[in-house]
C-alpha cells in the first residue's frame, strides 16, 4: 500500500515536471517568435548575431531597444500578477480573488488620473502618483480587515466596493478634465507593456522574484490553509501573520507593475486556475507553474494584440479582459452551482 502511494506520488511529481517543461518550452519559443515578428523584419541569423552583440544598425537598436524590453514586460509582469492572483486566492480562500477584485488596479487608475488631471504633472510623476494610489488600496483593505477582523469573504467584498469608489472618483475626473488631460489619462489607462525601460522592468523583475520566493517558502503553510484555518493553526500555521504578510507583498508587486504598465486586468486570475487544472492544487507545484503561466498569457496577449494591428499599438490590457471576462462569468456561474 505504502509502496503504491510512494509510485503515485513519484509519477505525479514527473507529470508535474512534464508539464512545466512544456509550458516553459512554449514560453521560450513565443518570445523568440516575438523577437522576429514586427514592420520591420528579422532574420534568424540577425537575431541571433543581435543577441550575441555581433551587430549593429538599425536592427539592433529594434532588437535592445524596442523588442527585448517589451518581452521582458511581459514575462516580468505576467509572472509577478500571476502569483500575486494565486496568494490572494489561497490566503483569502477565494477563486475570484485578484489585484482587480481587491481595487488595487482601480486604485493605481485614480491615483495617476489625479496627477494628470489635478495635478498636472507638477507635486508627483504619474507613475508615482498610480504606484501610491493601488499603495492607497492596499493600506485600506488591511486597515479594514484588520480593525474590524473581517473574514476573507468580507475582504473580498470590501475591495470590491474599494473598486467601485475608485472608480467612481476616476470617472469623475474624467468629466472634469478637458480634451488633452482626458486623452493622457485614457491612454495611461491602457495597459501597455511597452512603455517602460529596462530600469522599470529591473525593479518589477526583482519584486517578482522575492515573490516568487516568499510564496514557495510558504508552500506548505498553504497547503494547510486549504483546508480550512482552523485545520492550519492545529499545525502550527499563523494564519492571521501569514495573511496579512502575503496579501501586502502580493499587493506591492501587483501596484508596481501597474503603476509602471497600467491596468492589465484578469491575468492575476486566469494563471492560478489554469496553473490548478494543470497540475492540482499542492502548491508545490502550483507556485511555479502560476507564475509560468501567467507570464505566458501576456506574452501571448501581448504578441496577438501586435498581429492584430501590426504596429504594436493596440493595448495589451483589452486582450487580457476579453480573454479574463468570459472565465469570471464561468467561474460566477460555478460558484452559484
Amino acid at each position: 500500500m505504502a509502496s503504491g502511494l510512494a509510485g503515485e506520488f513519484v509519477e505525479r511529481g514527473r507529470k508535474t515536471q512534464r508539464f512545466f517543461a512544456s509550458v516553459a518550452f512554449v514560453t521560450l519559443l513565443l518570445g523568440m517568435i516575438a523577437l522576429g515578428f514586427g514592420s520591420y523584419g528579422l532574420s534568424l541569423a540577425k537575431l541571433f548575431s543581435g543577441l550575441l552583440g555581433q551587430s549593429d544598425g538599425v536592427g539592433s537598436v529594434i532588437l535592445w531597444n524596442i523588442r527585448l524590453p517589451r518581452i521582458a514586460a511581459a514575462l516580468s509582469v505576467g509572472g509577478g500578477l500571476g502569483l500575486s492572483g494565486l496568494l490572494i486566492q489561497a490566503l483569502l480562500r477565494n477563486p475570484l480573488g485578484s489585484p482587480s477584485t481587491l481595487g488595487i488596479s482601480q486604485g493605481a487608475a485614480f491615483g495617476a488620473s489625479l496627477a494628470i488631471i489635478a495635478w498636472e504633472g507638477r507635486f508627483f510623476p504619474v507613475t508615482a502618483s498610480a504606484f501610491a494610489g493601488a499603495l492607497g488600496a492596499t493600506i485600506l483593505i488591511v486597515f479594514f480587515g484588520r480593525l474590524r477582523d473581517l473574514s476573507p469573504e468580507a475582504i473580498i467584498l470590501a475591495g470590491v466596493a474599494l473598486a467601485s469608489l475608485f472608480g467612481a472618483a476616476t470617472v469623475l475626473l474624467h468629466y472634469l478634465a478637458d480634451e488633452t488631460q482626458l486623452a493622457m489619462a485614457v491612454v495611461w489607462s491602457f495597459g501597455d507593456v511597452a512603455r517602460s525601460g529596462w530600469q522599470e522592468i529591473a525593479m518589477v523583475t526583482v519584486s517578482t522574484g522575492i515573490l516568487g520566493l516568499a510564496s514557495v517558502s510558504w508552500r506548505w503553510h498553504l497547503n494547510a490553509l486549504d483546508s480550512g484555518a482552523e485545520s492550519a493553526k492545529s499545525l502550527g500555521v499563523s494564519v492571521e501573520r501569514l495573511r496579512w504578510q502575503g496579501l501586502v507583498l502580493a499587493a506591492l508587486v501587483s501596484a508596481l507593475a501597474t503603476a509602471f504598465h497600467g491596468v492589465i486586468a484578469f491575468v492575476g486570475l486566469i494563471a492560478p486556475h489554469a496553473a490548478r487544472r494543470l497540475v492540482g492544487a499542492d502548491h508545490r507545484f502550483l507556485v511555479p507553474m502560476s507564475g509560468l503561466l501567467g507570464a505566458l498569457l501576456l506574452l501571448s496577449a501581448d504578441t496577438f494584440s501586435r498581429l492584430i494591428l501590426g504596429s504594436g499599438s493596440f493595448p495589451v490590457g483589452v486582450v487580457t479582459s476579453f480573454l479574463g471576462a468570459p472565465l469570471f462569468l464561468y467561474l460566477l456561474m460555478r460558484g452559484r452551482s
